[in-house]
């Protein structure tokens, strides 16, 4: 996973593409630093960041244990987010501090609108949950 080809195996499973807007949220010093440039050279883009007045085609959320609610987090990702675009929710793997209970994101996901479709350590301390709009709950 440290090396260049398991990082670009891991931003591949993402699904983002050249020209994608990407907004980054919950970016702090623990966040991994080679995932983002590799996920920036898969879009040829820099993460967006902050308020935008632009729709985006994925959100990259990372959140740790104690960020406060996240229910509140996956909603606020979703005003910005394409119809079909997914919440990318990355989160401290088992015994990495801030570590999320999976159970804790199946309880969050439905209650924003968000199903979980798949799961996968995407970088050697982070996890990548993938959550994209119900069909019922679209805006």
């Amino acid at each position: 996973m440290n090396s260049p080809q398991g990082l670009s195996t891991s931003v591949d499973r993402l699904g983002l593409t050249p020209g994608e807007l990407i907004l980054e949220v919950g970016y702090d010093r623990d966040c991994d630093d080679q995932l983002r440039l590799a996920i920036e050279a898969k879009i040829e883009s820099t993460l967006l960041t902050g308020h935008l007045d632009e729709v985006v085609d994925a959100v990259i959320l990372w959140w740790r244990d104690g960020d406060g609610d996240l229910v509140d987090d996956l909603v606020d990702g979703l005003t910005y987010l394409s119809e079909n675009g997914p919440i990318w929710l990355l989160t401290p793997k088992v015994g990495i501090a801030g570590h999320v209970e999976p159970s804790d994101i199946q309880d969050a996901a439905p209650t924003a609108g968000l199903t979980q479709t798949v799961s996968f350590l995407v970088a050697p301390n982070w996890t990548a949950t993938k959550l994209v709009a119900r069909k019922s709950a679209k805006r």
